[in-house]
């Protein structure tokens, strides 16, 4: 038998002591840019949500942790039901299949983001000065997920090598954006807030998954997730108008410290590009090392969205330039 088989059987056998029954039916839930796995499970009219964590290649004791916290701040996220941490094993309730991804569009967007800023809001809100909680957005870890970009994307995907001037500006442009998202307020950030990882539900919209590497960073960060979102993208004036309306809110909140409109556009500007710096590297590693090629046409969005705000500030000029010269493909 092998692994996978035997990690089902595993599971199964699981299933069928949490819920007292031996007839319900698994489906697979979702697809995950990660080793973990995510199944539908239906037992007469009950469903539920159970993740199945490799232990060795995927730790769940986050996953539990951070959902603990979400909740408690009044977050909706999947309850945990059960858990054998050990296997890697746990059973959740289910949020339902509707992403906002599949159901934004003209008319639902305002409403759908209106309750996405909200949660956001009331996530940051509540990780206000609580270095305690999640592990630190540092600048080890910032410059670790650009670095993705140069190793994965450049060197491994486009194969192109760096000489010394083009590795000297990459170096130059990632420390700059990793400083400008240090002196940043920090806050919880969940890190990957977007159209995959929201759901559309019934009450307490919007259902909110995929939190376990959730760190306390800069403020911009799940914003600009949102916003600008690698996996649809909206006019610039109406993610501007989404943007003043979360400035304005999070000023009133006391989340800002001060920070004028200007200095806060240049933080989400500038955290965007690292964000996105980080994405399309990941895209391009997912593709090489782990054989899914979906996460590519991504990349031509991801990568505008680099370029449209670099040519909005002087000091990457260079790097707009190296940039827009690189071959679109291998």
């Amino acid at each position: 038998m092998s692994e996978n088989n035997e990690r089902m059987e595993a599971l199964r056998a699981w299933l069928a002591g949490c819920l007292d029954s031996e007839s319900f039916v698994l489906a697979p839930a979702s697809a995950d840019a990660s080793f973990r796995r995510y199944f539908r499970v239906r037992d007469g009219e009950r469903t539920h949500i159970v993740m199945d964590a490799p232990p060795g290649k995927e730790d769940c004791r986050p996953f539990i942790a951070v959902a603990r916290a979400f909740g408690d701040a009044g977050l909706n996220v999947p309850e945990i039901l059960a858990s054998d941490v050990e296997h890697g094993f746990l059973l959740l309730s289910d949020l339902g299949d509707r992403q906002y991804l599949q159901v934004l569009d003209e008319a639902s967007a305002d409403a759908l983001y209106g309750d996405a800023i909200d949660a956001l809001l009331r996530l940051q809100k509540a990780g206000l000065h609580d270095e305690a909680t999640l592990p630190p957005y540092d600048e080890a870890l910032l410059m670790k997920e650009m670095d993705l970009f140069r190793d994965w994307y450049v060197e491994g995907y486009l194969g192109v090598s760096l000489d010394e001037g083009q590795a000297q500006l990459l170096e130059q442009a990632f420390s700059m954006l990793a400083a400008s998202a240090l002196e940043q307020p920090r806050v919880w950030v969940h890190r990957d807030y977007h159209s995959r990882n929201l759901m559309v539900v019934s009450e307490h919209n919007p259902g909110i998954l995929d939190f376990q590497d959730a760190v306390y960073g800069p403020l911009c960060y799940d914003l600009v997730s949102l916003l600008r979102d690698c996996y649809i993208a909206w006019p610039a004036a109406r993610v501007d108008a989404w943007m003043r309306d979360y400035f304005t809110r999070a000023s009133l909140l006391g989340l800002l410290e001060g920070a004028g409109l200007d200095q806060f556009r240049r933080w989400f500007d500038w955290m965007g590009m690292q964000r996105h710096f980080k994405a399309i590297g990941i895209f391009a590693r997912l593709y090489l090392r782990d054989g899914k090629p979906g996460y590519l046409g991504d990349i031509p969005r991801t990568m505008n969205y680099v370029l449209e705000s670099a040519a909005r500030y002087g000091e990457f000029r260079g790097l707009r330039d190296f940039l827009t010269h690189l071959p679109r493909s291998p």
